[in-house]
């Protein structure tokens, strides 16, 4: 049908998560983010000879309230486990290669399951771990 199949994970009604994989990717330019979420996430899948026009993009003030981030399994397979900010358990999501999550709220722990090598996106800048994120402990 031509549809990324993608998975959201919702929290209280919510998406705290996106999970897809590249490989069924929708023709064209797709994004899977919200135009409100922190990190904008996409997929571009054209044919050979396809050119995207020539831009650049505005400098212009944004304000982003917390650190999302989107984490590609080039190679291996990883267990991402959702919890929410007060660490109660949501659930596990197994990320293979190919594919990707997006964690766009609340806790998130990864385990590496294989030898693994991922690409790791987030909106910045960067104010450093102390200032960036909180370690909480699982109820």
């Amino acid at each position: 049908d031509g549809l990324l199949k993608m998975r959201k994970i919702l929290h209280n009604n919510e998406i705290i998560c996106i999970v897809a994989n590249l490989e069924e990717a929708k023709e064209g330019l797709d994004f899977l983010s919200e135009d409100s979420d922190f990190i904008q996430v996409g997929t571009w899948n054209y044919n050979k000879g396809q050119v995207l026009p020539l831009h650049y993009h505005n400098e212009f003030e944004r304000t982003a309230l917390r650190t999302s981030e989107c984490v590609f399994v080039f190679k291996g397979k990883i267990e991402c486990n959702l919890h929410s900010e007060d660490g109660h358990f949501i659930e596990k999501v197994i990320v293979s290669e190919g594919e990707f999550i997006i964690n766009l709220s609340q806790a998130h722990e990864s385990k590496i399951l294989e030898d693994t090598i991922v690409l790791e996106v987030k909106n910045g800048p960067y104010f450093g771990p102390e200032k960036d994120r909180t370690r909480i402990e699982k109820k």
